[in-house]
């Protein structure tokens, strides 16, 4: 198999060639944003709102950005190229730069810029057939979800949690109230309704979260922005995950209790082709 090639700081090289000094400040401190945009047919999908979501979490915390929409772009087209494949997964890294270990920002600092990919592993058509299981947790993260930071600990510990337990993703609340999962948004349905967990700074947007709006819209589905108690989650007639790697999942069971009527309800089903139909548009 070739090696992944990717572009680091000017350079596209091998991955296994690529390598950042231990001062940088995403390896001491996390100190760094990121972005992760799925590639069908060799195009970026909802690529410029991914743009848009990549300056705001790198004006969020005060690092400049190296390089405009249409240079970010085509710095993208140069690593789906280099990497042959139809279906990727671009992960962009962006950390504020090497500096002597120091909390407060150092200066004249020149960031660090990672453009990697990997493979498009989507889940499985059982999954989305069948459905998929979760667990809940509290949710124990800083208060700036809405920034795509590198300081990932709370997810990974979330994750953990459902890899403990066998399931696709641990749901999380706080205070009671649906913030989302560990890597994915949530989605809950009731009588054909959606609700989400507002856009604020208790949840990253996610870019399907603009999707989903657009779809709702054109199927003339109502979708509720709004805090979503825990007991509403577990009473509603269909539950959905949506992310850039899962795309669009239906959740039948969380805790082990069953959710709906433990299959793939008919708003998953019309929001899932609408989805489908939106990437093979582009």
């Amino acid at each position: 198999m070739t090696e992944p090639v990717v572009y680091l700081n000017g350079n596209l090289i091998p991955i296994s060639e690529a390598s950042v000094p231990v001062l940088d400040r995403g390896f001491i401190f996390g100190d760094g944003i990121y972005e992760v945009i799925p590639i069908y047919g060799g195009k970026p999908f909802r690529g410029v709102q991914h743009m848009a979501r990549l300056r705001r979490s790198l004006a969020a915390i005060g690092i400049p950005d190296p390089h405009n929409e249409a240079e970010w772009l085509a710095l993208i087209a140069r690593v789906v190229e280099a990497n042959g494949l139809s279906d990727q997964m671009i992960y962009i890294q962006v950390t504020r730069g090497v500096a002597r270990r120091a909390h407060a920002f150092p200066k004249e600092v020149t960031p660090t810029v990672l453009i990697m990919t990997n493979p498009m592993a989507l889940p499985s058509a059982e999954m989305r057939e069948r459905g998929v299981a979760c667990v809940t947790m509290e949710d124990r993260r800083w208060l700036n979800c809405q920034i795509k930071s590198t300081s990932l600990l709370g997810n990974v510990l979330a994750a953990q949690e459902a890899a403990v337990h066998g399931v696709t993703e641990a749901i999380q609340f706080r205070d009671g109230y649906l913030t989302e999962a560990s890597s994915s948004n949530v989605w809950v349905v009731r009588k054909g309704r959606v609700a989400a967990p507002p856009k604020d700074n208790l949840i990253l947007e996610g870019i399907r979260y603009g999707l989903m709006e657009e779809l709702c819209a054109a199927l003339d589905i109502s979708l509720e922005a709004r805090r979503i108690t825990r007991d509403e989650v577990f009473e509603a007639d269909e539950v959905l995950l949506s992310s850039a790697s899962k795309e669009l999942l239906p959740v039948v069971k969380i805790d082990g209790k069953t959710i709906g009527a433990g299959v793939p309800g008919p708003v998953f089903g019309r929001l899932y082709a609408a989805y489908q139909a939106a990437i093979a548009a582009l």
